[in-house]
């Protein structure tokens, strides 16, 4: 068990995909992704092992939930700034976490 305070160090935040690129140099298969939090956070990279579910073209303008304040993570050539959020489905694929609306880029989960 974790205190609530635990929790709330625990930054997630909404996003928007702006761009989305294969990431052939990943160990497994993986896309690039580049997500704007809006003015506070601005533009962040991410690496994300997505590419059973989605495609670049279905990627770009989605919104997605992300943990903002890990340190960045060196992936290869990429240096991945925040953590997007997923869950397994019945074989293990992840599928992105996402608002069920549109809202502010930028929105911290509460």
């Amino acid at each position: 068990m974790i205190d609530f305070d635990d929790f709330l160090k625990v930054d997630i935040r909404v996003g928007r995909i702006l761009r989305a690129e294969p990431f052939p140099e990943a160990k497994k298969p993986a896309y690039k992704l580049w997500i704007d939090f809006g003015p506070e956070i601005g533009e962040k990279k991410s690496s994300a092992q997505i590419t059973l579910h989605y495609t670049p073209e279905t990627l770009v303008g989605r919104q997605v939930m992300a943990v903002v304040n890990f340190p960045p993570r060196q992936i290869g050539p990429v240096k991945s700034e925040v953590l997007v959020l997923g869950v397994p489905d019945e074989n293990g694929a992840i599928v992105l976490l996402q608002p069920g609306q549109d809202v502010p880029l930028g929105g911290r989960m509460h």
